[in-house]
């Protein structure tokens, strides 16, 4: 090898070069959203129950929403029967956001944190920031 030393070192720069924005990033993740569900509608609930279980509503939601959405535009069925037998309208504005009325606080801060960008606010009309 001729130019041994030059392609070590070559790679070596190479490498640092790629790596640099790994290792400048460590530790600088931002933090899990936690997001605020203090809203004066939760507030006044004794029972504190979504219309599912938290655990179900944190990773189905959306599932949940284009379900309803399709049941109420193209089937017309507009009540909703929770596991726990509860009946809802499957209505975001009047079911959802009665509760859940602070959006900037609720709603988007994880839909920033992971990237997501709903489409809910083409067709509905965004619900004023309540206190």
């Amino acid at each position: 090898m001729y130019n041994g030393g030059k392609i070590i070192l070559g790679l070596i720069v190479f490498i640092g070069l790629m790596a640099a924005p790994f290792i400048f990033g460590l530790g600088k993740g931002n933090a899990k959203p936690n997001p605020s569900i203090d809203t004066p509608a939760i507030k006044a609930m004794e029972k504190k129950q979504c219309v599912e279980a938290k655990a179900v509503m944190k990773t189905e939601h959306m599932k949940m929403l284009n379900d309803w959405r399709d049941s109420v535009v193209r089937d017309g069925k507009r009540l909703y029967v929770a596991t726990d037998g509860k009946k809802y309208d499957m209505s975001l504005q009047n079911t959802c956001m009665k509760c859940h009325s602070n959006k900037a606080q609720f709603c988007d801060k994880c839909h920033i944190y992971v990237g997501a960008k709903p489409y809910c606010w083409d067709c509905h009309i965004a619900p004023k920031e309540g206190a």
